[in-house]
């Protein structure tokens, strides 16, 4: 066996679309050339342009999947980037509304502020004695921003860095082009347009675009938003699909497992309320009020219908990430629910499955030995390792 990289990144450098397809094309005599990879590397440039235009007019675009382009996308709404997130074939560095204070305007600001000051002093009155060493004081602003970033905008300017094939970056051009062109949008649909409209318009100008790569063949669009009306029937076996209510911001964290398929549903007005206040009926009053304000720009709090649908497998592989003090209290609380659902579905069954399931519980710390995270810095909280933790 012999080894070699006959590709690589390199920091700042901006590979041009005649670059990419020559790749493209190189990469597709593996599949139809008799030779070796080092003499098509050396053929003449018409045999490999006569190779890209048959690929691209066959319909055999795979091959351009092999030569990926780094975005730095500034300015961006957080909406934005969750489409993108939710096509599986991307790497993605997204500033963090919980590590990061939010540049923000206006009343948006002031709300924001305000949440973060409530939460920090609910959080360190609530559980700076019970896990000192846990619950620092940047631990504590931490959490704080991001119980108050609920009440942000899903169409809040973010930056990120995003990288994909150049044959999917096609493939987005294409879905957008269909979202800018759809009938009846909704209100969602019209506010996420222009940033749509603007993003293809820089890939065009970055030269990255090529028309015959755009048409997929299999009426493939962005897989974001359930729009076909068909309730989902939950199942729980070797493969499970299910579905709840949960945030924007949920569902942010949701997508990143690439293994599971996320979609949503725009469900009635209502939105998440933080554990950590619901023991004061003022506070939940004033929150929800705030919420409301917000809600023409659907804040990231804002519940909708999450459907979730995987193996038997990642879900486990969700879990060793989830159930865990330092994970978003939302999802970790949900990931939870789920396994205990599945745990029922699958003894109801009698399914196999159920032998090993029984023995996972609320964190990996405690999981069955094959499972069994090997932390390298404990939290020693115990309300998290129980998973009835408020934060």
């Amino acid at each position: 066996m012999e080894v070699n990289i006959v590709a690589s990144t390199k920091v700042n450098y901006k590979a041009d679309k005649e670059e990419l397809d020559r790749f493209g094309g190189i990469s597709a005599g593996i599949c139809y050339s008799p030779n070796g990879f080092e003499s098509l590397l050396s053929e003449n440039s018409e045999a490999t342009q006569k190779r890209i235009e048959r690929t691209k007019n066959s319909g055999h675009h795979s091959v351009y999947g092999h030569g990926e382009v780094s975005l730095i996308l500034e300015g961006v709404p957080k909406a934005l980037a969750m489409f993108l997130n939710n096509e599986k074939e991307y790497n993605t560095s997204e500033r963090s509304a919980r590590y990061t204070k939010m540049k923000l305007q206006g009343e948006e600001e002031e709300i924001y502020n305000k949440w973060v000051g409530i939460f920090k002093n609910k959080i360190m009155s609530r559980y700076a004695g019970v896990a000192p060493n846990f619950f620092t004081e940047r631990k504590i602003t931490t959490l704080a921003q991001e119980n108050a970033r609920y009440l942000i905008s899903v169409f809040t300017l973010t930056t990120l860095e995003y990288t994909t094939s150049y044959r999917q970056l096609n493939y987005i051009y294409g879905f957008m082009q269909k979202e800018i062109h759809r009938e009846n949008p909704l209100v969602f649909d019209k506010m996420i347009r222009p940033y749509f409209i603007e993003f293809c318009e820089k890939l065009k100008q970055l030269n990255l675009i090529d028309e015959r790569l755009q048409n997929n063949g299999k009426g493939r669009e962005f897989s974001l938003i359930d729009r076909d009306g068909t309730p989902l029937t939950k199942y729980f076996g070797d493969v499970y699909a299910t579905s709840y209510k949960g945030s924007f911001a949920e569902l942010a964290q949701a997508q990143r497992h690439r293994t599971i398929d996320y979609s949503f549903k725009f469900t009635d007005e209502s939105f998440f309320i933080p554990p950590i206040i619901k023991d004061d009926e003022k506070l939940v009053k004033e929150w929800l009020n705030d919420c409301a304000k917000q809600y023409n720009v659907f804040p990231q709090g804002m519940l909708v219908e999450i459907e979730e649908r995987g193996t038997y497998k990642n879900f486990i592989l969700k879990m060793q990430e989830r159930l865990c003090s330092c994970a978003q209290l939302e999802i970790n609380k949900q990931t939870l629910e789920t396994l205990r659902e599945y745990k029922q579905a699958l003894l109801a069954s009698n399914h196999p499955r159920y032998a090993e399931l029984k023995d996972f519980d609320a964190s990996r710390c405690t999981f069955p030995d094959k499972y069994k995270f090997d932390c390298k810095t404990p939290c020693v909280f115990y309300e998290g390792v129980t998973g009835e933790r408020e934060i």
